[in-house]
């Protein structure tokens, strides 16, 4: 007996490996994708420029990143008595201009290796409504709590998203012939616009990526995490305290689906394997001094370094040395 309605997940043709890059841009939820990635040691770049909520500030963002722009002092505002980029999330600014544009660059500098030698680029949109600055009409990434007067909020169409991204995918395609996109829609609902406003902006992002799809299916595929949420998990138990953003039960329910299509067979085993490393990680000893332990720890350090032998990427120091400074 069926106690929901599940959602058909797509069979990609081609799955991830940790021999992969994967670069992520979007709206939280690809920030909760992206910790799960990294938590599992793949090769991840999450959210460069913080989390993004619309379509035109995702493609501005890798236009920039294309472009190779290294930040300066003319590209920042203050407010509040902070340094502040219109382009970035407010984990960027700082009451300093120098250590700014330091945080800023070095994700620039990161981020620019990724999109021209990553496999995977995974964007999802949380919104498609945008804000433009009144004195120039530029799209603001984000409004860093100005006042509400100095915006035009608009809400993009179906047409105007499907152009606009359309273009950047063959400008991608030239670059890095080989990369695959992957978008997502965000299940968490942005009630600011209004329940029916929500709705009408969850569709034309949709719409939208639908027709990207059509027009390139060489590049472009779509995960049905929206779907999930609202069809598989339509219940407030699998909602945060706040009602809006999916709980962590939720999180790890549609990362497990999101596994089950979009990894190969090799590397979910080789994801077990470190899900099993882990919780021997976290296990907490009764003795710790004792020989049973100590014995117990060299077996834990012995299957990390099995694995690194197999995948060079995969980054353990950090675990090793927390392993080594139990010994007795």
């Amino acid at each position: 007996m069926e106690f929901s309605t599940p959602t058909s997940l797509p069979n990609y043709q081609v799955k991830a490996t940790y021999n992969d890059k994967i670069l992520l841009l979007g709206s939280c939820f690809v920030e909760n994708i992206g910790k799960k990635l990294d938590e599992s040691k793949f090769q991840v770049c999450v959210n460069p420029f913080g989390t993004l909520y619309n379509p035109c500030s995702v493609a501005s963002s890798i236009q920039t990143l294309l472009d190779g722009k290294i930040y300066k002092p003319s590209d920042l505002f203050k407010h509040g008595g902070c340094f502040h980029s219109f382009d970035h999330h407010s984990r960027f600014s700082s009451v300093d201009e120098e250590d700014c544009l330091r945080l800023i660059n070095r994700q620039m500098s990161i981020a620019s290796d990724y999109i021209t030698n990553a496999k995977f680029l995974f964007v999802t949109f949380g919104s498609a409504y945008i804000y433009r600055l009144k004195e120039n009409n530029r799209i603001v990434a984000n409004c860093h709590k100005l006042p509400d007067r100095q915006f035009i909020r608009e809400l993009l169409t179906v047409e105007g998203i499907t152009e606009l991204w359309s273009e950047l995918i063959q400008k991608l395609r030239m670059i890095n012939p080989d990369l695959r996109i992957l978008f997502t829609v965000s299940p968490i609902r942005h009630l600011k616009d209004g329940a029916h406003g929500n709705q009408i902006s969850k569709a034309t992002l949709i719409l939208a990526v639908q027709q990207l799809m059509e027009r390139h299916p060489e590049s472009a595929d779509y995960f049905p995490a929206y779907e999930i949420m609202l069809d598989e998990l339509r219940d407030y138990r699998f909602y945060a305290e706040d009602m809006v953003h999916p709980s962590n039960q939720a999180i790890q329910y549609i990362w497990n689906r999101f596994v089950s299509c979009f990894m190969s067979s090799d590397t979910k085993e080789i994801m077990h394997q470190w899900e099993e490393i882990q919780k021997a990680m976290n296990h907490k000893p009764f003795q710790p001094e004792s020989e049973a332990y100590q014995k117990f720890i060299l077996q834990t350090m012995l299957k990390i370094e099995q694995i690194t032998k197999k995948i060079p990427s995969f980054d353990t120091q950090n675990e090793l040395k927390a392993l080594k400074s139990k010994l007795k």
